[in-house]
């Protein structure tokens, strides 16, 4: 009787071993699994690249005029040469500061600016202007008469700028929303008393 026992332990030993070494042998065969690839986002699918300017802070319209937007600042014409867009990104910067006599002429950076410091700070976003300059200097600034895309118009005691359809300005005569300092206003109907002056090929 023990004689059989043995032989039947020794026999299901045997089963068991035979088992494992064909469940090792199966699994040494499996191929390894392959990782999925990391989805590449598509180009345009949304969000901006780190670094990149930030487009609500350059807002475009279609065709070749500026548009007031509803928060005073403007948005460029997308016709617009980028020289132009460019001023009227800067001076939506400094839109709805106060005005400040003599404000924008030591630096162009200030908390306040006047009628030819606002010009000059869009002139100088533009890359059109090294040094700030007043509105009695703007009188033999660039070339004489009114631009295709950028007028300024000046006299010894004041100036304003007019932009792709829109006037840079701080004073609000004929502007119905009024406001005193940096604003995008509409053009005046009459420029009788300024000299017009504008950007070379501009």
């Amino acid at each position: 009787m023990r004689i059989k026992n043995r032989t039947t332990t020794a026999t299901l030993l045997a089963i068991v071993f035979c088992c494992l070494s064909a469940a090792s042998a199966v699994a040494a065969t499996k191929p390894a699994p392959v990782p999925e690839p990391t989805p590449t986002p598509a180009p345009n699918s949304g969000g901006q690249e780190f670094g990149q300017p930030n487009l609500a802070d350059r807002p475009i319209v279609e065709g070749s005029r500026a548009k007031r937007l509803a928060n005073g600042r403007a948005a460029a014409p997308a016709n617009a040469p980028d020289v132009v867009q460019q001023a009227i990104w800067a001076a939506n910067e400094i839109v709805g500061r106060p005005y400040l006599y003599g404000g924008g002429h030591s630096s162009f950076v200030s908390r306040g600016y006047d009628c030819s410091g606002t010009i000059s700070y869009a002139l100088h976003g533009a890359s059109l202007l090294k040094s700030p300059l007043d509105s009695g200097l703007f009188m033999r600034w660039g070339a004489r008469g009114a631009g295709r895309w950028i007028t300024v118009r000046t006299n010894p005691g004041h100036a304003y700028v007019d932009i792709a359809g829109l006037r840079l300005d701080t004073s609000a005569a004929e502007d119905p929303r009024g406001g005193k300092g940096p604003r995008w206003r509409p053009l005046r109907k009459s420029s009788s008393g300024y000299v017009a002056r504008h950007p070379v090929g501009f």
